[in-house]
């Protein structure tokens, strides 16, 4: 029934209002409404006890910033993770202390994930934030020089002690961690604002015609081919559009002059030897309920040149795309599906995928798609979180 309203009042709407043609299905309907709503409910992490604290938040957005925690003093987590870029840096591969092989992701939207990094090398936040921090091609950084750092500013130290409930230590090894569990305390405040698409989306859910039909018609042709001939909806899945796992997406894995990316199978083998996963002692989750999927994970060889599938909100952000940045655009990275080589796809790789075969049309509202999910204005720097009352 109630796709039937819908179906009337956009009949009975005048022609400059109407869908542009695009008639969806109620299955395809069905289909739009399992990518959202958007924001999704924010929970507390529970391997991280200072998730949600305000002190953590403040004492990570500051630790972010600052270059004192690298070993040259210049590079802070901020120089790749450009809150202007999207929380990216525009490089092909991100560059800290040396260029490093891969692509740097953006942050938006972080509390949601279950796997970080393009091989899925941590299954935390926290532990995520500490890599790049003691990552000698990254920022070089060590316990104590991180010590140093929270001490040498009392709001620093105040906002620590508020949080953990102890002064900074040097040569603690917990320090380390809490500094990085402050750090992704403030990441996960990090939310990207509802999209074109989620407007649209919303509206069809409402049943208001007339805001729905404001969505660009090449978008909802896009978003057709989504759903159905593309299928990029079987990975691109839910309101992240991603189903956090990992694909073989006949992506070169090759890094020059002559070395090999193994992706997710040696993601799987840094992470069950990493003593900050959620199976080690520094889980803040006396039930460890939240790492059963660590527990069971095993390196297969199917996993070798497997990369993450991303999250394909803020696209037109984050330039370039793919785990080694070798696609400069949207719409070279749909010539990537439309022309695909399936002979580059490993015995074991993702064989629902098939060259799409598009046409230049086609491609070209698929892009229109993909841009829809992003914001369509600035997005702001974001401010500094308050400093806790007594640290003021």
């Amino acid at each position: 029934m109630r796709r039937l309203l819908i179906a009337a009042a956009l009949a009975a709407l005048p022609t400059s209002a109407a869908f542009a043609g695009e008639d969806f299905s109620a299955a395809e309907v069905d289909r739009i409404a399992v990518h959202g709503p958007w924001p999704l409910p924010w929970t507390a992490d529970p391997g991280n006890r200072v998730s949600g604290n305000a002190a953590a938040i403040r004492l990570g957005h500051d630790l972010f910033f600052d270059p004192r925690l690298s070993a040259n003093r210049r590079v802070a987590c901020a120089s790749c993770h450009d809150p202007a870029r999207g929380f990216q840096d525009g490089r092909r591969t991100g560059r800290g202390l040396v260029t490093g092989t891969r692509n740097t992701p953006g942050l938006f939207n972080l509390r949601h994930q279950r796997w970080f990094g393009w091989d899925g090398g941590h299954d935390n936040l926290w532990s995520a934030s500490l890599r790049p921090i003691l990552d000698p091609r990254e920022m070089g950084g060590k316990a104590s020089r991180v010590a140093r750092a929270l001490r040498s500013k009392s709001t620093l130290d105040c906002h620590y002690a508020a949080a953990f409930g102890k002064r900074p230590d040097a040569g603690d090894p917990e320090l380390l961690v809490n500094v990085a569990k402050a750090i992704a305390a403030w990441q996960e405040t990090l939310v990207s604002p509802a999209t074109p698409f989620d407007q649209f989306r919303a509206a069809l859910a409402r049943q208001d015609a007339q805001t729905a039909a404001a969505y660009p018609a090449a978008a909802q042709r896009g978003l057709r081919l989504f759903l159905g001939r593309g299928q990029c909806a079987t990975c691109h899945a839910g309101p992240l559009f991603s189903n956090g796992e990992f694909g073989d997406i006949g992506m070169p894995f090759f890094i020059k002059p002559n070395g090999v990316d193994p992706g997710r199978q040696g993601g799987i083998k840094r992470l069950l030897a990493n003593p900050h996963n959620l199976l080690g002692a520094y889980n803040d989750d006396p039930t460890r309920d939240n790492a059963t999927g660590t527990k069971f994970l095993r390196p297969e060889h199917r996993n070798f040149g497997e990369f993450k599938v991303p999250s394909l909100r803020n696209l037109t952000l984050t330039a370039p795309y793919m785990h080694n940045g070798s696609l400069a655009t949207l719409r070279e990275v749909v010539k990537h599906y439309s022309e695909l080589d399936e002979d580059r796809l490993h015995a074991d790789g993702e064989r629902i995928l098939k060259p799409l075969h598009l046409s230049e049309a086609e491609s070209a509202d698929l892009v229109a798609f993909l841009e829809s999910l992003s914001p369509d204005t600035p997005l702001p720097v974001p401010a500094a979180p308050p400093a806790v009352a007594s640290c003021r």
